[in-house]
């Protein structure tokens, strides 16, 4: 699959590209980025059916923001990191877009806040091993508790990938995702959750997602959207994820198993990843269905 579009200037609202669909979306994809003047473009269109791709108007690349390292890229090394209040930790560029759109919530009556942005690589870990070996509950999609025992280990893989990002896949690694909650909404001492009720439309945090919806609509995101906004049949929708489009996108297309692999090899003891032999024999399917976002089916990005 191939992808050729430019960024837009302030104002736009369609990418000038196309995307030749000859491979699956659950397939490897390369991406290249081309001028609206490339003759590949031209030759797709006159070629290939069109999808365009919308991206929010003021996604813009960030400027002056280094390419992570692999360590960077894989939740080890968290010097590309600024502090941000609440004490979360985000890219600079990140922060800066984040910070912005927190004042327009504010204008709209809402106080937006972060539930959850970086996680290490080690915090991710942690999680894992805790689902895997059965310490730590694992949930289906109705919320309720899974017998992990009586599942297959491939079941067990999946059911974990649902809801829980691999160790150095996660995308809370990059500093460029966030999970978000509205504290207007709620008293001091509530405890958020990040469940599907409570971002529903009716739940308690569902003004913020109807205006945030609106705002990505309009192409007025400040560069955020959601990466899990939609049931693809890997990660389970996630309202409350936001992904900074432009910072996070150079992060999406160097993620594969190589770097997964050479990570744990770096980085993992023999036995410090429970399931390993399951993700290993199929990591690069898990990284398209559970990591990539194809660029075709998200209205704002």
């Amino acid at each position: 699959m191939v992808v050729s579009f430019r960024w837009l200037p302030s104002g736009g609202s369609l990418a000038n590209g196309c995307l030749s669909a000859r491979r699956p979306l659950s397939g490897l994809r390369k991406v290249r980025y081309c001028p609206a003047s490339c003759p590949r473009i031209k030759r797709c269109r006159e070629s290939l059916p069109l999808v365009p791709c919308r991206v929010p108007e003021d996604a813009r690349p960030p400027r002056g923001v280094a390419v992570l390292s692999a360590d960077q890229l894989t939740g080890v090394d968290e010097s590309h990191l600024v502090e941000v209040p609440g004490g979360h930790r985000l890219c600079p560029a990140v922060a800066g877009d984040f910070a912005a759109l927190q004042r327009d919530a504010a204008a709209a009556g809402f106080d937006l806040r972060i539930a959850s942005g970086f996680r290490s690589f080690e915090r991710q870990r942690a999680i894992w091993n805790a689902k895997a070996g059965g310490v730590r509950t694992v949930h289906d999609d109705r919320g309720r508790p899974l017998d992990m025992a009586r599942l297959a280990p491939g079941e067990q893989l999946r059911a974990i990938l649902r809801f829980s990002a691999l160790p150095g896949a996660s995308r809370h690694h990059w500093g460029t995702d966030l999970d978000v909650y509205d504290a207007a909404a709620v008293a001091a001492d509530y405890r958020v959750q990040l469940t599907p009720g409570e971002v529903a439309d009716d739940g308690v945090f569902g003004p913020l997602h109807r205006w945030l919806d609106a705002r990505m609509a309009a192409g007025r995101s400040r560069g955020f959207y959601r990466p899990y906004g939609v049931d693809r049949g890997g990660v389970a929708p996630e309202r409350w994820h936001l992904s900074h489009a432009g910072s996070a996108r150079d992060c999406e297309s160097r993620m594969g198993g190589r770097l997964l692999r050479d990570c744990w090899r770096r980085h993992l003891a023999p036995d410090g990843l429970l399931l390993r032999g399951e993700i290993e024999a199929e990591l690069e399917m898990l990284v398209a269905r559970y990591v990539t976002v194809p660029p075709d089916w998200c209205p704002a990005r």
